[in-house]
């Protein structure tokens, strides 16, 4: 069984704010042909918020806890160990952390629907 349309349009609804605007319109065509145990599968995924996201950037980005919190350990070590990139590279997140935070949630649920 199908997802539902209405229930497609509910969870956009709901969480239009965790993807990347422009990508909106393909996640709901794939919500919307995705089996019911794939529903039950976005629905328990448990996306980042990239608001919250960017505060644990502003606040202690530099230690690079923004890139651990997004599973990528290989940045989070280099930022680490390089003090944020000496400082530059902790602001230059504070503009690119919300966007990436968006596009790993919509890839995680991509790739839920592509199993």
């Amino acid at each position: 069984m199908k997802m539902d349309k209405n229930q497609a349009d509910m969870y956009i609804m709901a969480n239009a704010n965790l993807f990347p605007g422009e990508k909106i319109p393909m996640l709901k065509a794939a919500l919307e042909q995705a089996d019911e145990s794939k529903t039950l599968l976005v629905q328990s995924a448990d996306p980042k918020n990239p608001t919250t996201m960017l505060i644990v950037s502003i606040l202690i980005g530099g230690f690079g806890v923004d890139r651990f919190m997004l599973g990528q350990v290989g940045l989070g070590l280099v930022k680490l160990l390089t003090c944020g990139g000496a400082g530059v590279w902790t602001v230059i997140d504070w503009f690119l952390i919300s966007g990436r935070t968006r596009e790993l949630n919509f890839q995680k649920i991509m790739n839920i629907l592509a199993l």
